[in-house]
């Protein structure tokens, strides 16, 4: 007994040390090609990010401005998009929304994003991905990947969804998960896909809560084959529950945006 008890107190070190360097290779799968680390002041950087400007989709009420310093900054280190209630080129809201493509598209790998979300009733902020071909087979064919939804009249949920020709809400086949959070707006989270052959991974603060796992082959299926582009946006929701205009302004705040490609 005691040689075995001997035999055991030799070998954990051992043990310990390859978890310890199993560890460490599974962090160095992962390199790290595309950043902004948003470490200077003024507009997002235009040679990482476009805008969008306009009345752009699902019937938001917001005009997204482009490269006007109220709605979208950098400074303090951090990218800074704020919702205004005003009168704006006959819409009574403004905003932002950013994306990469053309500039930054990428296939599998991890996209980790830090951000402190608003609060109130109306604030839809998203960081989310759309196929590259969009200009050519149209949504929902390019697909799209929610990172993150926060809809402010569900307040302590974060949701994730994919979107696919044969998998969306406009057919009421959508794909999606949700995470519990007490009050998410009250400090910064990690926000993070990460997109595998055969599944894409979604995380808050590194708590894995849901898994889109692919079913079958095809475009319609899974068009997670070809490039996506990132957008970070806010938001509002049309319709009801309606937005609480004793909010304004409100800021959505992202402290970074990494992209690792795995090894």
């Amino acid at each position: 007994m005691k040689n075995l008890l001997l035999f055991v107190v030799l070998l954990f070190p051992l043990f310990v040390h390859c978890q310890t360097e199993d560890q460490k290779e599974l962090k160095q799968r992962k390199t790290l090609i595309w950043h902004d680390e948003f470490d200077y002041q003024g507009l997002p950087d235009p040679k990482k990010w476009n805008f969008e400007e306009g009345l752009v989709r699902n019937n938001e009420p917001q005009y997204y401005t482009k490269e006007r310093i109220e709605n979208a900054r950098v400074a303090d280190g951090c990218l800074i998009i704020t919702a205004i209630k005003e009168e704006y080129r006959g819409c009574r809201y403004t905003s932002a929304s950013i994306n990469t493509k053309g500039k930054f598209e990428f296939t599998g790998g991890r996209v980790e994003v830090r951000a402190k979300l608003p609060e109130g009733r109306g604030v839809w902020p998203a960081i989310w991905t759309l196929g590259a071909n969009i200009d050519r087979v149209s949504w929902p064919m390019c697909g799209e990947i929610d990172i993150m939804e926060y809809w402010g009249h569900d307040p302590h949920a974060i949701y994730a969804n994919v979107h696919t020709a044969d998998y969306n809400h406009t057919k009421g086949t959508g794909r999606g998960g949700k995470i519990v959070c007490e009050k998410p707006w009250k400090k910064f989270h990690i926000f993070a896909l990460e997109w595998y052959p055969d599944r894409l991974d979604f995380f808050m603060d590194d708590t894995l809560y849901y898994s889109c796992k692919k079913k079958g082959e095809g475009i319609g299926e899974w068009p997670f084959t070809a490039p996506q582009y990132l957008l970070i946006n806010l938001a509002l929701i049309p319709g009801q529950p309606g937005i609480d205009d004793s909010i304004f302004p409100v800021d959505f705040v992202v402290d970074y945006v990494r992209f690792y490609k795995f090894e």
